[in-house]
């Protein structure tokens, strides 16, 4: 059993890396934004140093939120269109096995993200934490994660591998802006603003916002994100059991 799940992590790792949606959408773009909004665009703001850190941690989980929502929730539509899904069924790994290996090779995915989107931070623009701030900011990246892996396989429940691509798309896009990932929320118009800090992508990037500012993250974002984990577990348990009864 324990060979059977190492040999299927890895196998679901190679897929990741090789999935251009990974590579543009979790690294590239990513650090490309960094650059631009830390060293070419003039911010204005006061605190350089505070704008890179803070910037750095809105990239980061701009990139494993997209990682969670997209990777996973289009590569289980294109399983289920193949037939790859059925198949593996029929074959002696065990469906605990094949759905842990995902969940693994993901999160290491994500902890690869990390590091490699922290380092690019520091060559771009030498940003300095503390250990502490450093590890607890990638640990709360890494676990806080969990509610947009329960979305992905919600938009994996889809019959169609463009209609998941597009809503997946759509949802990850507006989830980034009225998050403030891509600039602070302050700037938004008060009604946005509003929406906003009640959004999953917010409260995911208050809390890393708040370690790297050398605070530590409130009691609201968690119990936000834990409230959104379970509304997306349950409508992806849902979804899939109306399909299964039909």
């Amino acid at each position: 059993m324990t060979r059977m799940l190492f040999m299927q992590c890895k196998v679901e790792m190679l897929r990741i890396v090789r999935n251009p949606y990974y590579v543009f959408w979790s690294l590239l773009m990513p650090i490309v934004f960094y650059f631009i909004f830390t060293k070419i665009v003039n911010t204005g703001v006061d605190n350089a140093q505070a704008w890179h850190a803070h910037y750095l941690m809105s990239m980061t989980t701009f990139s494993v939120m997209g990682s969670s929502i997209m990777t996973v929730g289009i590569r289980m539509v294109q399983e289920q269109t193949l037939g790859w899904s059925v198949y593996m069924r029929i074959t002696p790994l065990p469906g605990s096995v094949y759905f842990l290996s995902k969940m693994f090779g993901q999160t290491v995915m994500h902890l690869f993200s990390i590091i490699v989107i922290f380092t690019s931070g520091f060559l771009i623009n030498g940003v300095r934490m503390s250990f502490a701030q450093w590890v607890g900011s990638g640990l709360w990246i890494l676990v806080a994660s969990i509610p947009f892996l329960a979305l992905g396989t919600m938009f994996g429940s889809m019959k169609r591998v463009d209609t998941a691509s597009g809503v997946s798309n759509v949802a990850y896009m507006l989830m980034a802006i009225l998050g403030g990932m891509w600039m602070p929320i302050d700037s938004l118009p008060s009604v946005l603003q509003t929406i906003g800090k009640w959004l999953p992508s917010y409260n995911y990037g208050s809390g890393v916002w708040a370690i790297a500012a050398g605070d530590a993250p409130g009691l609201r974002p968690m119990l936000i994100l834990a409230g959104y984990l379970l509304l997306f577990m349950v409508l992806s348990i849902y979804i899939r059991k109306k399909q299964e009864a039909v």
